[in-house]
């Protein structure tokens, strides 16, 4: 079987002003970075009418090692749109080199339903992360100059919450000493980028005026009387925003069947929100009739955030939501992985499909199909679907690209015809603790939810402050789900400049570590730059 690279570098690719033509994007408006990409000027936006295009979020059920193919699914079900003449758009995240080069692999689909140029947007692709990472670093060097400078501002270095970043996995950068001199030594960790709450504030700021804003309230610390610290307060600011000058600008690339999508922001949906940036989003609904997109992990996760978080900072309002699964995914145990365990794939289907009726009356359960599952078990499950009043679909995406999507296309489309309901599972305003309460017993069924000495101090310190106002983003594993367990919150930490508290359940770890073998081993690159093994 051909690998996903393979069939890539079998497409011969349009110009990307050609491809921008197609959305009557004028190239006054587009920024190239070589004959494939390009980044789109906000300008643009002050051309555009108001938004007139529909809403689809496409999630999942909860991740396996398998893969699921929900990108897979967006791009496929994209070009099946397109191919029925309809006028849609796609917008995806950014990957991280930390899972590329790690055992999660690229974000840019699969089979024949690709984005590409795949070894761009894998990588480097036109520098946003690496934007992301130095406008963050940026703010740490500053905290730690204003301490050797004679700390003016009397900061607290125990207090200090922004850490240092890099988008590589590197578990040695868990734990570090940070010294300005042999005096002067503090417990620090770093965070991938894509943790970084500066990659946050990209994908939620509205415009660089609005990503300003945001930066410059980022809480970094406390002073030695409790007193919240910005970053503001060390004057960074206007220096971090223009490190992120590009960066906040979308990226234009093309399927593998040469139709548009704007890839752009790429947080973690553990940790953060797992949604690419307001921005685009926001630019696509300008420009198209339908919009689809993804979110990070499965619905609990990525789904939860993107609809509690994106959508309530952006003001969108999701027309339906496609929850994407396998039949070898509903198969997993993952207590007994080699034991099959339909019965419990399907009640995790089932919670996954109630939870995003809470949030929008539009669900279509979609089977990305693979050759090898049996008619017995594809009907089992449409079955399930129709006994839970829910409608139900097959795509062959990564198989037959557009054309194997043409049916999950339709059935998107007649749903997409009917009103649509959508609410939130928490209000802003009520309490931190009523808030995770909430999220962790009607989305992730909990039993109960306990919380720690540390995380309830510092709860009462945002309440003190009136800084508890906010959206919460739990990070958390893609296992915690419908087990009616108790939960404990081990922490809480507001990323203020973002908006929202990060509620830390687990062990999470926000700089993750390498495989024994991981999959930088299997990468080649020729003589003529030709690069094989990256998926």
């Amino acid at each position: 079987m051909k690998s996903d690279i393979e069939i890539a570098h079998e497409y011969e690719m349009r110009n990307i002003l050609d491809v921008a033509g197609d959305l009557n994007i004028d190239n006054k408006y587009l920024e190239n970075y070589g004959k494939y990409k390009a980044k789109i000027d906000l300008n643009i936006l002050k051309t555009l009418g108001d938004r007139k295009g529909k809403l689809v979020l496409v999630t999942s059920i909860n991740p396996t090692p398998y893969g699921e193919g929900k990108t897979t699914m967006v791009i496929g079900v994209y070009d099946a749109l397109k191919k029925l003449g309809v006028n849609a758009l796609a917008c995806l995240r950014e990957p991280s080199l930390g899972p590329v080069f790690g055992i999660k692999g690229g974000a840019t689909g699969g089979g024949y339903a690709q984005v590409v140029p795949m070894e761009d947007i894998n990588l480097h692709f036109t520098g946003d992360i690496h934007a992301v990472t130095a406008a963050n670093n940026l703010l740490c060097a500053a905290i730690d100059n204003h301490l050797f400078q004679g700390n003016e501002l009397n900061i607290d270095k125990n207090s200090i919450t922004f850490q240092r970043c890099m988008d590589v996995n590197d578990r040695a950068l868990r734990n570090i000493k940070v010294s300005n001199n042999l005096k002067s030594v503090r417990d620090d960790s770093f965070n991938i980028t894509a943790a970084s709450e500066i990659m946050a504030i990209l994908c939620l700021a509205k415009d660089i005026n609005d990503l300003k804003f945001r930066i410059s309230n980022i809480l970094f610390g406390y002073d030695m009387n409790g007193k919240p610290l910005y970053a503001k307060d060390l004057h960074v600011e206007e220096a971090m925003t223009i490190l992120l000058k590009d960066a906040i600008k979308p990226n234009l690339v093309q399927t593998l069947e040469g139709n548009p999508v704007i890839v752009h922001g790429g947080p973690f949906a553990n940790i953060a929100h797992g949604c690419n940036t307001i921005i685009a989003t926001d630019l696509a609904l300008r420009i198209a009739d339908y919009v689809i997109t993804e979110a990070g992990f499965g619905a609990d996760l990525g789904a939860e955030k993107f609809l509690d978080i994106k959508c309530r900072v952006g003001n969108l309002k999701p027309s339906a939501i496609l929850v994407n699964a396998t039949i070898r995914s509903l198969k997993y145990d993952f207590l007994n992985k080699d034991v099959p365990n339909f019965e419990k794939g399907l009640n995790n289907l089932k919670i996954h499909i109630e939870n995003m009726q809470k949030y929008v009356n539009n669900v279509l359960v979609c089977l990305n199909h693979f050759n090898d599952d049996s008619e017995e078990d594809i009907e089992k499950l449409r079955d399930f679907c129709k006994n839970l009043g829910v409608s139900f679909t097959i795509c062959d995406g990564f198989s037959a690209g557009g054309e194997g999507s043409k049916e999950t296309a339709k059935a998107l489309l007649d749903i997409l015809e009917n009103n649509t309901d959508f609410s939130f599972i928490y209000d802003v305003n009520e309490t931190i603790k009523e808030k995770i309460e909430k999220v962790c017993k009607e989305i992730y069924r909990a039993k109960s939810v306990s919380f720690t000495n540390e995380a309830l101090e510092n709860m009462k310190r945002l309440e003190n402050f009136n800084l508890d106002k906010v959206m919460i983003a739990i990070a958390k594993t893609q296992y915690v789900l419908g087990d009616g367990k108790d939960l404990t919150v081990k922490n809480v930490r507001l990323n203020n400049g973002a908006g929202f508290i990060t509620v830390y359940l687990d062990d999470i770890m926000t700089m993750p570590g390498l495989s024994k073998k991981p999959a930088y081993q299997g990468m080649n690159i020729d003589n003529d730059g030709n690069i094989s093994g990256l998926f």
